[in-house]
């Protein structure tokens, strides 16, 4: 997988720690490669980002044209006529991420999962059906797909697994009420979640936004 995505690599020692941030749709792993000195996290913690890139596919809701997507998308309600089959072979793109981060010598627990809107969705998905414990998801002006199936996929490895979710309130195109929704199914499977909302904020990320992410990330990670 390490040609289909951008690596990143911060600190001063070899990293002991993993970040896989997928983009939204039509864009590319590039799309959030400039908020890592943004972050201006702790030179003292040392991540390896990982930024990989969406296949290419057609996307019903934009004529049918080829572009980077995670899954397809049928209607103006993104929620509505799931692509599950999109949504669970890209999930499992991230669970192959996953692996080689292990396989590179992360612990699992020190690995985290960061998406923004189409990426949020697979990052929630994959993250929380994941068979080892997970150091915790960011999950980015986004929503909860599958939601049905999650109290009976859920692992055990990850019940407690810190999730941070960030929306902003004149978002367009996930409107923050699928964010209100997806908080609430998670809180009720038992998930801890951290809320942040926007004022103003469309589909986006804030510098208030970038300052919450780098403050949750140290916390999991110092």
């Amino acid at each position: 997988m390490a040609e289909d995505s951008l690596v990143i690599e911060t600190g001063v020692h070899a990293p002991d720690a993993a970040v896989i941030w997928l983009h939204g749709l039509g864009a590319d792993g590039h799309d959030f490669e400039p908020i890592v000195p943004e972050l201006r996290l702790d030179p003292g913690i040392s991540i390896r980002f990982v930024f990989p890139h969406a296949p290419m596919m057609p996307v019903t809701i934009n004529q049918g044209f080829v572009m980077r997507a995670w899954f397809d998308i049928r209607t103006a309600d993104i929620s509505a006529e799931a692509d599950e089959k999109g949504i669970r072979a890209s999930a499992q793109l991230v669970n192959d991420l996953i692996e080689d981060e292990i396989d590179n010598g992360i612990a699992p627990e020190r690995i985290l999962l960061a998406g923004f809107s189409q990426g949020g969705a697979i990052v929630l998905h994959a993250g929380l059906r994941y068979r080892q414990q997970l150091g915790g998801i960011m999950a980015l002006s986004t929503f909860l797909p599958l939601a049905d199936s999650l109290e009976s996929e859920k692992s055990d490895a990850n019940t407690a697994i810190p999730i941070l979710l960030a929306h902003g309130s004149a978002d367009p195109v996930v409107p923050v009420d699928l964010a209100y929704r997806t908080q609430k199914v998670l809180e009720r499977e038992g998930y801890e979640v951290e809320w942040h909302e926007y004022k103003g904020m469309a589909h986006g990320v804030s510098e208030q936004e970038i300052f919450h992410l780098a403050e949750w990330l140290e916390r999991r990670l110092v």
